[in-house]
């Protein structure tokens, strides 16, 4: 009888295993944008990958992580010394404290079974090493999964020209949802 129960249980395993698809993330095909809102307009640029992987178990995302290089911060919308200052200032204290703090993490915990290319995705966000829940959709095609990620960053404490916390900022106040549009493109392992 415990033969036949270990054979079974061995089994499920296997399947299970079998089931499961690895990816890696190819850093240098991939792509983070970020779109930032203020009264008087947006500024938008991109960050980096360091590293990033995911495994789909029954065309459902078990488990990811991704480690986004904070210290690659770019603007894409300025230039000369308007883009140094701003990235600079995204940099700084008043925003994600890059020193401090070189990289934020996405991790990915679960989510709905792909249907049609689509899934909704529940995971953690570190950014400033505060974590916080975070659900999304996304979407496959090929290799490549794509989503779009609305982040309040005070939560996060980027408070800088929020109308949260400050009075009276007027045409100064900045919104407090910053946006990444992420593509990934995968390498099945």
């Amino acid at each position: 009888m415990k033969k036949g129960a270990l054979l079974n249980i061995f089994i499920f395993i296997l399947a299970f295993t079998v089931n499961a698809q690895n990816f890696t993330v190819d850093t240098e095909k991939s792509d983070l944008k970020w779109t930032g809102k203020k009264v008087t307009g947006q500024h938008n640029g991109s960050i980096e990958l360091t590293e990033g992987s995911f495994t789909l178990n029954d065309n459902r995302i078990s488990k990811g992580m991704f480690v986004i290089n904070m210290t690659t911060i770019t603007n894409k919308d300025l230039s000369g010394e308007t883009r140094e200052k701003l990235v600079g200032h995204l940099k700084s204290d008043d925003f994600f404290s890059v020193e401090n703090h070189p990289t934020s993490v996405l991790k990915l915990n679960n989510s709905t079974k792909l249907q049609n290319g689509k899934t909704t995705v529940k995971g953690e966000l570190t950014i400033k090493g505060i974590t916080h829940p975070i659900e999304f959709e996304g979407t496959k095609t090929g290799n490549v999964f794509e989503a779009t990620i609305n982040v309040d960053r005070t939560k996060y404490n980027v408070r800088y020209g929020s109308g949260k916390f400050f009075e009276n900022l007027g045409d100064n106040m900045i919104y407090d949802d910053f946006i990444l549009d992420i593509t990934l493109v995968t390498n099945k392992e």
